[in-house]
């Protein structure tokens, strides 16, 4: 939100490591044995150099921020564009992604940009209430952008745009927009004219509206519990087999619950019909919470993909990162994403997958409530968060020195294959991203806490990283993980999580038992119990419109309990759920599909 002012659920336990690929930035990254249309991994949030976001310098609120993301396929090679942040990031593996300045950018910046890729070309235009520009460029690789339209029109017919995304139907050659951003005025659509220079043809057209009383998870607040009127916006099309989806975001950015949904058309400017697997992208439990305002776009391979917009919230209710989840058409035509394990690694394909989990590495949570031990704390933010899987808590050491340390216990051996440092922003009085902006640091490992060994080291790096992803060069037998700190920015060395990804060497949990499900007088409401299994990590109730479509995911720790209401449902729709339970070892089997009467 950018506001002005059955099988598939078992993964095996054993998954073989990917290709291996040269080394860059100067990372340690996977040298193993490949798997078939499996390569490097990656792991949300999306590990880039978010900008520090300007927007808050009166405010004196200093943070790196990412949302609104439109990731677009040009000539093979993807560009991101994202709110407020001064220019685009290129990549050409959707791992490894460089950010360009641009030669011209407006003094306002951008958000929400849309942007479209057409032939050799590149479009992009700003949210905006007044005339803006449409930029375009044939070298966005290099910045070089150029004016295509000096001054848009005031769009007729509706206040903005605002949140616009545009898109070209290449059977009719036609251009349309679709903008919208409240929670009063709908979706919006209107059809451009490009050859005059992509203005207005008539008068916008009212596509459509938040329905909350029908639609659960429409609601706003965490878990949609709050009665505040909700919010649309963050429109997209998609066109797939003769239909046009109109994606749209809701119910608010600033909670768990932020997710995309779809309508579906014969025409790009409707009528359209609610699709009855909504919301299509929604990840409400876990470490990244929200999957909303994003877009759909397809990689080399002919996958599709959603992107969208988690919650961090450590500095100021919009303070978010950038997530991508694999998605697809059903043999019926329902878009869907896949958040199931949606901030656990996953591969990168390098050709077209079929299953739709096929991307998860089985790399499990080693990390989770784990002790740890750290060189120094201040006040109230002691080294244990950062184990808890919560990014709104975090360790804060009482120096930025280099030689700052903390530890994680994983307990027992393990086979580590993966961590993440996720940084947070406290205190940091930065506004604006600029060649001092890096985070250098080393991992170490140990197996008696005493003797340590190098795992990774970035102490010669110079590239911002605040949620450091990073794939071993070899899985290693280890107890012990350490974080040896170099260089940050901040005058405050913060970190909210340090998650270590692996095998914990034992076999997978079993199923659960006992579940049930009981609808509520509210249709719209869910509630859900099952049997704890011991030595759960966690659980993932899986859900939606049939017993082989249980597209959606609402993962829950085990010391959250075992039980879930799910306010998410649609009234009139029937569902059916499932639920999987995970530990360091593996993933049970899905229980049998349940009705949710």
């Amino acid at each position: 939100m950018t506001r002005p002012m059955a099988h598939p659920f078992n993964v095996p336990q054993e998954m073989h490591p990917p290709a291996s690929r040269p080394l860059a930035w100067g990372l340690m990254v996977a040298c193993l044995a490949p798997l078939p249309l499996l390569g490097a991994t990656y792991c949300n949030p999306i590990d880039i150099n978010y900008q520090y976001n300007f927007e808050q310098e009166w405010r004196q609120i200093s943070y790196r921020a990412g949302a609104d993301p439109v990731i677009v396929n040009h000539k093979g090679e993807y560009y991101l564009f994202v709110t407020i942040s001064g220019g685009w990031w290129h990549s050409k593996d959707l791992l490894h992604w460089d950010f360009v300045r641009p030669n011209t950018w407006p003094k306002e910046d951008m958000c929400a940009p849309a942007a479209l890729s057409v032939g050799e070309t590149l479009y992009l235009f700003q949210s905006t209430f007044q005339q803006r520009p449409i930029y375009s460029t044939r070298t966005p690789e290099n910045g070089q952008l150029t004016l295509f339209n000096p001054q848009l029109p005031m769009v007729p017919g509706g206040a903005g745009p605002w949140d616009p995304a545009i898109f070209h139907d290449e059977e009719t050659d036609r251009w349309f927009m679709y903008y919208g951003s409240s929670n009063v005025y709908p979706i919006y659509g209107i059809e451009l004219d490009f050859k005059n220079q992509l203005n207005y043809i008539g008068t916008s057209v009212e596509l459509l509206k938040l329905m909350p009383e029908v639609h659960g998870w429409e609601r706003f607040g965490q878990d949609h519990r709050s009665p505040i009127t909700p919010f649309m916006e963050g429109a997209w099309m998609t066109k797939h087999e003769g239909k046009y989806y109109l994606q749209y975001g809701g119910p608010g950015t600033e909670y768990n619950v932020y997710a995309n949904g779809t309508y579906v058309g014969d025409s790009p400017l409707g009528p359209f019909k609610y699709a009855p697997n909504n919301p299509i992208a929604y990840k409400p439990g876990g470490f990244m919470t929200g999957a909303g305002h994003g877009n759909t776009f397809q990689d080399n391979h002919g996958n599709y993909w959603n992107t969208g917009t988690p919650w961090l919230a450590v500095n100021y209710d919009f303070e978010r990162r950038i997530a991508m989840f694999p998605a697809g058409f059903d043999k019926e035509g329902l878009l869907y994403a896949n958040t199931r394990f949606g901030d656990f690694p996953h591969h990168l394909p390098t050709g077209k997958w079929t299953d739709r989990n096929e991307l998860f590495t089985g790399w499990m949570l080693l990390s989770y409530r784990k002790p740890c031990e750290a060189s120094s704390n201040q006040g109230d933010f002691p080294p244990s968060t950062l184990t808890d899987e919560n990014p709104r808590t975090f360790w804060l050491a009482r120096s930025n020195h280099p030689g700052e340390w903390v530890s994680v216990d994983l307990g027992h051996e393990c086979e580590v294959r993966a961590v993440q440092v996720n940084f947070t922003d406290w205190k940091s009085g930065i506004y604006h991203s600029d060649e001092r902006v890096y985070t250098q640091f080393k991992l170490l490992h140990s197996v008696d806490g005493r003797e340590w060994k190098p795992l990774v080291d970035l102490t010669r790096e110079k590239r911002d990283r605040p949620n450091a992803y990073l794939e071993l060069e070899q899985p290693v037998r280890t107890r012990f993980i350490k974080y040896e700190h170099a260089y940050v920015a901040s005058p405050h060395l913060a970190i909210s999580d340090i998650r270590v990804f692996g095998h914990g060497g034992g076999t997978p949990p079993p199923s659960p038992t006992g579940v049930t499900v009981r609808r509520d007088s509210d249709p719209r409401n869910a509630f859900i119990q099952w049997d704890p299994v011991p030595g759960a990590v966690g659980y993932n109730v899986l859900w939606g419109i049939g017993p082989g479509k249980l597209y959606e995911t609402y993962q829950v720790f085990a010391d959250q309990g075992t039980s879930l209401e799910l306010r998410a449902l649609t009234v009139g729709q029937s569902y059916w759920l499932a639920v999987e339970a995970f530990d360091e070892n593996g993933v049970s089997p899905a229980t049998s599909p349940l009705r949710i009467r």
